[in-house]
C-alpha cells in the first residue's frame, strides 16, 4: 500500500509541476501581450490572376481567429490593438499521383503569401513571414485542365474553401502559438 501511495504522490507532484511549466495544449496557447484585445484583419491583397482567393482567405483567417474566442476581430486597419495583413503571392497546383490510365488522382495545392502581424501600440512586428508557404493535397476532380487553378476551383466547388480553411488554421496557429 505504501508503494501505491508513493507512486500516486509522484504522479500528483509531476502533474502539479507541469501545470506551472508554461506549456499549453496546441491550439490553446498564446504569447501575445494581454492588452491585445481587438485584431484588425483587412482584406488580403491578391497579386495572382485567380479571382476571389483574397476574399476567401481573408474571411477564413478572420473566422479562425474568432473561433479561438479570445479576440474581437474586425475587417479594419485602424482603431485596433494588432493588425494582421496578408498578400497572396502565388498559387500552384501540381499532380501528386496518377491512376493506371495516367490521369492525375491527387493534387498538391501550394499557396505562397506574405503575412505580417503588427502590435499597433508599439508599432512593432510581432510575427511575419514574407514567403509563407502552405501546401495541401486534395483528391482530383474531373477538371478539364486541372493544372489551371481557375479550372480546378471552378470544377471543385469546395477546393478553395478547404484550402482557405487549412491556410487560416496554419497562419493563426503559428501567430498565436509562436511556432
Amino acid at each position: 500500500m505504501d508503494r501505491r501511495r508513493f507512486l500516486l504522490g509522484l504522479l500528483a507532484t509531476g502533474a502539479g509541476g507541469s501545470v506551472a511549466c508554461g506549456y499549453a495544449l496546441a491550439g490553446h496557447g498564446t504569447f501575445l501581450p494581454s492588452y491585445i484585445q481587438t485584431v484588425g484583419i483587412p482584406q488580403f491583397i491578391n497579386t495572382t490572376p485567380y479571382y476571389e482567393v483574397e476574399n476567401v482567405f481573408s474571411q477564413d483567417v478572420r473566422t479562425e481567429f474568432i473561433n479561438r474566442g479570445k479576440y474581437k476581430i474586425v475587417p479594419d486597419a485602424t482603431g485596433v490593438d494588432a493588425l494582421l495583413t496578408g498578400e497572396i503571392l502565388g498559387i500552384l497546383i501540381a499532380p501528386a499521383s496518377f491512376t493506371d490510365q495516367a490521369q492525375a488522382s491527387r493534387y498538391i495545392i501550394q499557396v505562397t503569401a506574405k503575412i505580417e502581424f503588427r502590435d499597433m501600440h508599439t508599432n512593432k512586428v510581432i510575427w511575419d513571414n514574407p514567403q509563407w508557404l502552405f501546401r495541401e493535397e486534395y483528391e482530383a476532380s474531373a477538371a478539364a485542365d486541372a493544372l489551371d487553378p481557375n479550372a480546378f476551383f471552378a470544377q471543385e466547388a469546395n477546393a478553395l474553401d478547404r484550402v482557405g480553411t487549412e491556410f487560416a488554421k496554419s497562419v493563426v496557429s503559428t501567430i498565436l502559438e509562436a511556432f
